[in-house]
């Protein structure tokens, strides 16, 4: 799992079947600072309620085709959480 904020909306009106009514964000990758890392990339939000600004976390690959209430749908990255707060141990 990687967390992300929620940056966008993807609008598509057409998907391939097993993705009707499934909403796509635009997710931001952060790392344990909630600093960004890389690109921002598309995400099905497999909790139907991430929004604008929210930090969340998506899992990539199979785990992301799992997460969605079709399973095996072609996606590549999923929300599947919303975060509440983030603790950060010192590593010293």
């Amino acid at each position: 799992m990687q967390l992300g904020r929620v940056v966008g909306t993807v609008v598509a009106t057409e998907k391939v079947e097993g993705l009707e009514g499934v909403r796509f964000k635009l997710v931001q990758p952060l790392d344990r600072n909630r600093e960004p890392v890389g690109e921002p990339l598309v995400a099905a939000d497999g909790v139907d309620m991430a929004g604008a600004g929210e930090l969340v976390y998506f899992v990539a690959a199979r785990e992301a085709a799992e997460a969605m209430p079709v399973r095996f749908v072609p996606v590549d990255h999923a929300i599947v959480g919303i975060v509440d707060l983030v603790h950060v141990e010192d590593a010293t």
